[in-house]
């Protein structure tokens, strides 16, 4: 039997459209060289993986999959499992792989530019809010 918690991931699929409309807005109004929109960016970019990898948790942990080794083992999972496509897996596993720049390599991070994720992200969100909603719908179906 297998314990899903389904409130605390659709918890997190609610956020995503927040992080979207700030990736948006930064597109609309990027300055480059400023700081605090590079920040902002960087923040972005950090919740969108947080929030990926946080459901990709919850999904593993509580359909019992393997464990993963990484973040980038959270995301081939998910696919391996089904969750979503390789089409939605490779871009994903791009995004998380941005946390070590984010986490550890921050003063050397590029803020001076617009990150070419941060135009992708609205809709790469928007495809594993999808696909995560669409494989817990067909598994309690079960």
């Amino acid at each position: 039997m297998y314990y899903v918690d389904t409130r605390q991931i659709e918890d997190k699929l609610r956020f995503i459209p927040r992080i979207a409309a700030v990736c948006r807005h930064l597109q609309q109004i990027w300055t480059p060289g400023d700081d605090a929109l590079g920040f902002a960016q960087e923040r972005a970019l950090q919740l969108a993986i947080e929030t990926v990898t946080d459901v990709g948790s919850l999904m593993i942990d509580g359909f019992l999959m393997r464990d993963a080794g990484s973040y980038e083992d959270i995301i081939e999972i998910l696919h391996g499992e089904g969750v979503f496509s390789r089409d939605l897996a490779e871009p994903l596993v791009e995004l998380v792989m941005l946390r070590k720049p984010l986490v550890r390599d921050y003063v050397e991070f590029d803020r001076r530019r617009l990150h070419p994720m941060i135009e992708r992200l609205p809709d790469l969100l928007d495809d594993f809010a999808q696909s995560v909603r669409a494989y817990l719908s067909k598994e309690s179906a079960l």
